[in-house]
């Protein structure tokens, strides 16, 4: 045998070694958005128990800017080794077609572990708007066309395709109106500045709680226990098969060992059947996935094919 051949022998063993001692160290969760909004509470509590079960810290760190792009671009350059994980959300699936120049690639650049969560997002309107239930909402808006506005978390967010896409649908003329942020975008529905909004649950509960949003419809396929007597928009709007959900899931860099795709792969599906996360990610309307690194994949590929057509449809563009 010659030294070479030594070598590459010595190289795959010391390599198949670390992978088999995975994890050796502390992990990064990358986040692509800020500290204490529902995608950061999500992203710790699957890093709490993910920390537990793996028995090495899984330690979260906010990389927030450009729409999510910042962080994402980081994950997708990232050391491939397993110790940096990128917890995102559905903003991959829609920045290629709304930016022009993003610097990642959601389909090359990322191995897809596992979809995490999801969380549903929900039609509510400003309580002085004479309307008890979506269709009431709809004949006003069609009655008053171009008097309507609806406010967003920022142009070409889900919030605001979910809401064109919606307008589209049941051919109502409102303004849309972008803000910095969920928070000051629902302050001003609640103010009566604006008069809709589609957001995610853990957002509106809150409002629609005390009465200062009326929610008229959840976005998904079925109720919510959160607000069980909100209908369906396929309920309450003829409109089967509409569902927007702010997804959640987790990726690492696409050269990551198989080996570690794996068994990150097995540690979020061992979380989502831990009751502890599924009551904790129930408090503010979350619903646990898991699956396979494959499913995962395939849902990817298909939301960007969906997310593509609806930017086209809605004109948005982010730059």
């Amino acid at each position: 045998m010659t030294w070479r051949m030594v070598f590459f022998a010595l190289l795959g063993f010391f390599s198949l070694n670390a992978q088999s001692q995975y994890p050796a160290k502390p992990i990064r969760m990358l986040l692509a958005f800020p500290p204490g909004g529902p995608t950061d509470i999500n992203a710790r509590l699957f890093a709490q128990k993910l920390s537990e079960q793996m028995g090495q810290q899984v330690v979260v760190d906010n990389k927030p800017g450009a729409g999510g792009n910042l962080g994402a671009t980081e994950a997708a350059k990232a050391p491939a080794d397993g110790y940096t994980v990128f917890y995102n959300t559905s903003a991959i699936s829609i920045a290629p077609a709304l930016y022009s120049n993003i610097q990642f690639d959601p389909l090359k650049d990322y191995a897809p572990v596992a979809l995490t969560a999801t969380v549903p997002l929900v039609l509510a309107i400003n309580p002085g708007i004479p309307a008890k239930n979506l269709q009431e909402f709809v004949a006003y808006a069609r009655a008053n066309p171009g008097k309507l506005n609806y406010a967003s978390s920022g142009t070409g967010t889900i919030t605001h395709l979910a809401a064109a896409l919606f307008a589209a649908q049941m051919d109502l003329k409102m303004q849309h109106i972008p803000y910095k942020g969920s928070a000051p975008a629902l302050v001003d529905v609640v103010g009566g500045q604006t008069q809709m909004m589609i957001d995610t649950i853990s957002t509106v509960l809150p409002y629609a709680r005390d009465n200062r949003l009326r929610p008229l419809a959840i976005a998904v396929t079925r109720r919510s226990p959160q607000l069980p007597e909100v209908p369906t928009l396929a309920e309450a709007a003829n409109l089967p098969g509409f569902e927007m959900s702010a997804w959640q899931g987790l990726v690492v860099p696409a050269a990551t060992p198989k080996e570690i795709v794996a068994r990150l792969n097995a540690e979020v599906n061992r979380a989502v059947q831990n009751p502890d996360l599924r009551q904790r990610l129930a408090v503010g309307g979350s619903e646990p996935l898991g699956g396979t690194s494959e499913q995962y994949a395939a849902y990817l590929r298909s939301e960007l094919q969906r997310w593509t057509r609806v930017v086209r449809d809605s004109g948005a563009k982010a730059d």
